[in-house]
């Protein structure tokens, strides 16, 4: 099976998993019993029986239970997620509108925790047993540990509100007015149209929220890595190669690191789909406007469609990263093949 075949077949098969999902989400949905017409109308409104009864009609409430999922199931397949009950917009336009803030931030905490978590799991793994290898240790155990709701408070008041070297929440500073919007992402869209204020103000604020979502990745990269490392350091290919005369840098970086990439790979990739999921907390603690606080407003709101897009959107997600991690894991071990 060639590559495109086996990229278009896993895109396929993304539909129907889809549609379980949000099949899913439905049936607990009327499982719980929640009435959405208070979200819809109001609840002065709810007194008042040609509103009540014209919203109604409006969002197709009025009809069987099966026949409004075959509707949204319907409209789902022509990427169209329903009209959010609070906002009043198309929830695919909110999470275009917010995804970008996540996806940011996501993207500099994965190169955080790669950038350092990758030469200090090598360095920590080579070193086994030495008091390198303990710090790195400790410190990979205290930010797996401290909960990002917390370091989040802590790391504002040291460095924001007592030493003022570092901004406070948001993704600019309060004056400033955000770059002309082409990505959705303040530091691309601010070097694309030249702003180099915004570039500077968005990286400024980047740098707290990165620190503390990508603290558990930095942990788990740091473990896997040592625990690769001292893995592979010990097999026989490794004592082949020093008895060739190689240098122990060529050793670790031509052979040993290249096995690591393997299974670091696929922690990456779901540490990746986890911080575009799972940055609610950090989002609300820096005041961050991406899709962790889209989705806690709607589920505080009863906003169903955008619960729902929400959800469907991180499976979605999770599916592109798995599927590009099988992808890549052709290009590292030629043993892999697409069948």
């Amino acid at each position: 099976m060639s590559l495109l075949a086996y990229i278009v077949r896993r895109l396929l098969l993304a539909i129907p998993m889809l549609l379980g999902i949000s099949l899913a989400l439905f049936v607990i949905y009327n499982i719980v019993q929640v009435d959405p017409l208070v979200m819809i109308v109001g609840e002065r409104a709810m007194d008042n029986p040609e509103i009540v009864q014209a919203a109604i009609e409006r969002w197709g409430l009025d009809k069987p239970v099966w026949e409004q999922y075959l509707v949204y199931a319907g409209n789902l397949l022509q990427g169209d997620l329903g009209m959010s009950f609070l906002t009043r917009r198309p929830v695919l336009d909110d999470l275009l509108l917010y995804l970008p803030a996540t996806v940011e931030l996501a993207v500099s905490s994965l190169l955080f925790a790669t950038l350092l978590g990758i030469p200090l799991g090598v360095l920590a793994g080579v070193r086994y047993g030495s008091k390198l290898d303990r710090g790195v240790w400790t410190i990979s155990l205290l930010n797996a540990s401290l909960p990002p709701f917390w370091s989040g408070l802590i790391f504002l008041f040291i460095f924001y509100y007592n030493l003022g070297v570092m901004p406070g929440p948001g993704r600019l500073d309060p004056r400033m007015a955000s770059p002309e919007r082409i990505t959705g992402l303040f530091t691309l869209d601010s070097l694309l149209t030249g702003n180099w204020q915004a570039f500077g103000s968005a990286v400024h604020h980047l740098i707290l929220p990165t620190v503390i979502l990508g603290g558990f990745t930095l942990a788990l990269v740091l473990r896997v890595t040592r625990s690769a490392i001292v893995e592979e350091m010990r097999k026989d290919y490794i004592r082949t190669a020093r008895g060739k005369g190689l240098s122990e840098l060529q050793v670790v970086v031509r052979h040993a690191l290249r096995n690591v990439f393997i299974p670091l790979v696929t922690i990456l990739g779901l540490a990746f789909a986890g911080l575009l999921s799972g940055a609610v907390m950090t989002e609300t603690v820096f005041d961050w406007p991406g899709l962790g606080q889209y989705l806690v407003r709607a589920a505080s709101n009863l906003d169903y469609p955008a619960i729902q897009g929400g959800t469907l959107l991180i499976a979605a997600i999770y599916i592109v990263v798995n599927m590009t991690v099988d992808i890549l894991y052709g290009f590292l071990d030629p043993r892999v093949r697409y069948g």
